[in-house]
Formats: structure tokens, C-alpha cells, sequence
């Protein structure tokens, strides 16, 4: 299957063939190609005839260290302003292209291929793009759209069940945001039936892009609706701080109990919603529980990004398929914390 949707006005994504769609996209002249060790090994065939810049894998690999020194290799090689670079990886390889091609020179022109499915559902589509500071979770970063985005699911094929699972996680999160058709399609097939599916896993990745892409273009720079794309990230992002046992995914999944059950208890979320929340996670195969205590995560998220003047933008479920952003004051929100 091929789909294409435009972001904000000038992103394009496209769901399908990598290798068929990104002679069709690619502009004429000087491209870089930017990808990560393990990406390069599994998939020689998006590299043929070039020599990327190659990262080292991993979160702890996302940050300004690394920035600098594919900097000062795009110089090496006598990149300028019209030299276009090109993303091929998860959702770290893509946040680190828009980032250096954001700051590069003040700016130069680029795309992505998305080879997660976390990618494909999240990272790599709305023009956000970071880096981690101190633990801290894209604590650096810039609104700027890629020019293009290619999702192509069959390279799912090489990941591990842990990172499928992992954007499942993020999808699961799309339902809950504004589409209970996707829940449902979700709880419906059951993890090991969107691994064999294709269909099933393109029909994830397209309900996926289209709700963010319709809340993107309205609300390119997070002032607003964009914030309940955070749902669950509050916690996900606290509990990455404190914690090395969980992947972004699992992280996100811990995130949305919480958001969950914190939605219940503050009367919010009807509690067979929440039911349903936690039973799917709990049927992906996802741990529930956070893995530190809560006074932890408190005390990292009065440090999100997304705090202002002693309180938070917090995303809270109200139904599957709806949520508000609620502003809670970090006093209040330690109460509620503490229930929990």
C-alpha cells in the first residue's frame, strides 16, 4: 500500500516502499545521508552508492557530543547550505538529523526514512527535534518540519518484539488521544497478529500519522491541542530520568496507567475506560507498575519541559478517544501523586 499526507502545509509523509518512494523525493544535488550502526548493518540496501555518517546506537548516544562531531564531519566533507540531509533511522537517528540540520550553517534542507514502528507513529512525524541534556529528555531542541517522511513498515522485519512492542506503545497512546477505532483495531488483533499482518500493521501506522498530522497542522508549536500528544510522557519521561530498566515504549506504557488512573481518581476517566486502558497494555506484554518510587518521578517532573510557574500541562484521558490538558500545580499534583 502507498499513502501520502501532507504536516502542517509542508511536510509530506508517505507510508510505503522506502526503495520505490525515495527517488521521488530525494531533491537533485548533494545529499548526506545520516544513520546508526545497527540500521546499516540490517538494511544495506537504503545505502547503496553513498557513505553515510554513521552514530552509535542508544538514547545515552542522543545529546550534544554527538551533534558536534557529525557537525565537524558534514564540514570535513564540505557540506553547505544546499546539501541536503537525510535521516535513516529510529526515532534517535531522525530527532538527531532535524536537530543538526536545523543548526547546521542556520539551517539546511532535510528528510527522514522511519525504520521503527515508534518512529513511524511518533518520533519521526511533526517537526520536533532534540537532544537529551543531563538525563533530561529532548531537553534541547527546535520546531522545524522535515521536508519529506518515509514509513515504510516492512523494514519492521529486523526489530527485535521488544521495540515493535515499544510503538505499539505510542500507538495505543494515539487511540486513547482521539481514536477509538485505533484502540479497538489494537486490542482487536493482539500483538502477535499485527506482527504477522502487514495490513494491519500499515492501517496502525496510517490512523497513527493522520490524527498527529491534523493536530500538528493545527498546532505546529505546542501553545495548545498539540500538548495532549504528551499524554502519558509526563510520567514516561520521569521515570526515563530515574530509571535505566525501561525503553522509551515500556516507559510511555507505565505513563498511560498513570495518566489513567490519575484521570479516575480525579473523576475524569470513566473506570471501565481505565479497565480497558490497563487491560490492552497488560495484554501487549508491557510491565504497568513504575519501576521507582513515585516521590522520584515527582521530583524529576517539577523539572519537564513542560512546567511553568509551579504547575504542569498535564494530559489526562477522559474517554478512549478523548482527553483535556488540565494545568495542576505541582502541590496538588503531589497529592494526587501520592494515591496513586
Amino acid at each position: 500500500m502507498s499513502y501520502s499526507l501532507q504536516v502542517a502545509g509542508r511536510s509530506r509523509v508517505v507510508v510505503g516502499s522506502a526503495v520505490a518512494e525515495l527517488p521521488q523525493l530525494l531533491p537533485a544535488g548533494r545529499i548526506e545521508v545520516l544513520t546508526d550502526r545497527n540500521v546499516l548493518k540490517l538494511h544495506p540496501e537504503l545505502f547503496v552508492g553513498c557513505q553515510p555518517l554513521v552514530i552509535e546506537p542508544g538514547e545515552e548516544n542522543k545529546r550534544l557530543q554527538t551533534v558536534e562531531a557529525v557537525c565537524r564531519e558534514l564540514i570535513r566533507r564540505g557540506a553547505d547550505r544546499s546539501t541536503f540531509l537525510l535521516g535513516v533511522g529510529g526515532g534517535i537517528v531522525t530527532d538527531m538529523t532535524g536537530f543538526v540540520a536545523s543548526i547546521y550553517m542556520r539551517g539546511i534542507p532535510f528528510g527522514y526514512v522511519s525504520t521503527t514502528l515508534l518512529g513511524n507513529v511518533d518520533a519521526s512525524v511533526g517537526g520536533k527535534n532534540g537532544v537529551d541534556l543531563d538525563g533530561y529528555k529532548n531537553m534541547l531542541g527546535v520546531f522545524a518540519q522535515p521536508r519529506f517522511v518515509v514509513c515504510d513498515t516492512l523494514l519492521f522485519s529486523t526489530l527485535p518484539a521488544r521495540e515493535i512492542r515499544a510503538g505499539l506503545a505510542e500507538a495505543v497512546k494515539t487511540g486513547i488521544i482521539g481514536d477509538e477505532g485505533l484502540f479497538a483495531l489494537i486490542e482487536r488483533t493482539g500483538f502477535e497478529g499485527l506482527c504477522r499482518s502487514s495490513k494491519a500493521m500499515d492501517e496502525v501506522v496510517v490512523r497513527s500519522v493522520r490524527l498527529k498530522a491534523a493536530i500538528v497542522s493545527r498546532d505546529e508549536r505546542e501553545q495548545g491541542e498539540r500538548r495532549k500528544l504528551n499524554l502519558g510522557h509526563t510520567f514516561a519521561h520521569a521515570i526515563e530520568k530515574c530509571s535505566r530498566e525501561m525503553n522509551h515504549g515500556e516507559a510511555v506504557a507505565v505513563g498511560l496507567v498513570l495518566a489513567a488512573r490519575l484521570a479516575r481518581r480525579i473523576g475524569v476517566l470513566p473506570a471501565a475506560d481505565e479497565e480497558r486502558i490497563v487491560g490492552l497494555l497488560t495484554a501487549l506484554g508491557f510491565a504497568i507498575e513504575a519501576p521507582v518510587p513515585m516521590s522520584e518521578l515527582f521530583e524529576a517532573m517539577t523539572k519537564d519541559k513542560k512546567s511553568e510557574c509551579e504547575a504542569i500541562h498535564f494530559v489526562l484521558p477522559t474517554a478512549i478517544g478523548a482527553c483535556e490538558i488540565r494545568t495542576i500545580p505541582f502541590v496538588e499534583l503531589a497529592q494526587w501523586i501520592g494515591k496513586l
